[in-house]
């Protein structure tokens, strides 16, 4: 069995140690000491890593009571090493950890919901609750949960008995074999964890909970505290100012500034709209309407101006119309309708020879065509044989 000094002391970095078992494990080695700092993987929270003497620690498990070491190359057995923790990313964990606690526990109070998955990730941390919370709730939930951060109170940790644990109310998210080791943050949270924390609540720093999202019929909530919140509220900062220069507008009303500029420019693509609208009918006006097929080429077409194009000019008698737009290197579009004619044909034909996917819509034949072709020229003298050939008579093209 290893002594766990992380249970003496959370906030060790350095130890010394027996090596007191060491095996290859495909291309590392299983460490054993007879005592470590470095806390294996468990309670939702990452293993420590760091170093032996110069020997890295990659990885920590823990298995039947001992705890194994990964490292990247082998130490004697027999030998007493120097071990020293990641204290930055170790600190930085129980800061998240012990801020999940405080967090889980208040809703706990308040919804009766549980706790029922946790991820400490390298960005974010996660909590899964099993019930749906009002967002509204959400920032009163943080707000409660700063206040134990700023009375910096002290974290307890108990092991009690079986007898006691009866009369105990305390959260659990599995049940526990053996001693149960308690969490207490005073007056937010009694839970069974068997993590290292911070030893007072003002060491976290600061907690935010940044989103929430529904997850298995419940919530799912990101949530930041220390160093990690005070990198996104930077972060958010700088990007403030950026926008609050851009917009000429005071930081704190840029959101208002969006607003105004979005309500502008929904203003002027109407505007643009109508006068694109105008456009195209002066155009369709100028076009001579054939009695078989009328062909338009416009390379400056786009969005639903083709559709718009050519229903334009079946309004005008067109038999069938088709109407085509792109260049080589963003690739050919196409539309073609008919009032009278089953043009499906047609676009079958088109796709197959220019390599192009099409889709049929409201039973005019309507298709896109998409790819690189060679030069325009010889992707007009295909399109203009393609469709000679299906109806039977010469084709006059109007090149825009």
């Amino acid at each position: 069995m290893t002594d766990r000094l992380y249970y003496n002391d959370s906030h060790r970095k350095e130890f010394e140690a027996k090596v007191l078992d060491c095996r290859p494990v495909k291309d590392k080695y299983e460490v054993v000491l007879d005592r470590t700092a470095f806390f294996p993987e468990g309670g939702g929270q990452y293993a420590d890593t760091g170093y032996l003497d110069d020997v890295e620690v990659l990885d920590v498990k823990e298995r039947k009571d001992v705890i194994f070491h990964t490292t990247a190359a082998p130490l004697d057995t027999g030998r007493t090493v120097a071990g020293r923790i990641d204290w930055e990313q170790r600190f930085d964990r129980m800061q998240q950890h012990t801020g999940e606690h405080i967090v889980s526990g208040l809703i706990h109070r308040r919804f009766g919901y549980d706790n029922v998955g946790f991820h400490l990730g390298g960005d974010y941390c996660t909590m899964d609750f099993n019930g749906p919370i009002p967002r509204e709730a959400l920032k009163e939930i943080e707000q409660e949960a700063n206040r134990a951060v700023f009375q910096n109170l002290d974290i307890q940790i108990s092991y009690p008995s079986k007898e006691e644990l009866k009369e105990l109310d305390y959260r659990s998210k599995i049940e526990i074999d053996g001693q149960v080791r308690v969490l207490t943050v005073p007056g937010y949270d009694v839970c069974a964890c068997c993590a290292p924390h911070v030893k007072r609540t003002g060491e976290i720093g600061l907690i935010k909970l940044v989103g929430m999202v529904k997850y298995k019929g419940g919530e799912r909530i990101s949530m930041l505290c220390g160093s990690r919140a005070l990198l996104d509220y930077e972060i958010k900062d700088e990007n403030a100012k950026r926008i609050s220069a851009l917009l000429c507008a005071k930081e704190y009303e840029v959101a208002d500034a969006v607003e105004r500029m979005k309500e502008e420019q929904a203003s002027l693509k109407g505007k643009l709209a109508s006068f694109q609208q105008k456009l195209l009918s002066y155009q369709a006006a100028q076009i001579p309407v054939e009695d078989k097929v009328t062909a338009v080429f416009d390379p400056s077409l786009s969005g639903n101006a083709p559709r718009d194009l050519m229903n334009l000019l079946l309004g005008r008698g067109a038999a069938v119309c088709a109407v085509f737009t792109g260049t080589d290197e963003a690739g050919y579009r196409y539309v073609i309708g008919s009032r009278r004619e089953d043009v499906r044909p047609l676009c079958r034909m088109l796709n197959e020879a220019f390599e192009g996917r099409g889709r049929r819509k409201a039973g005019n034949g309507a298709g896109f065509y998409e790819g690189q072709r060679g030069k325009d020229t010889g992707f007009n003298r295909e399109l203009d044989l393609i469709v000679s050939s299906f109806f039977h008579h010469n084709l006059n093209t109007i090149w825009q």
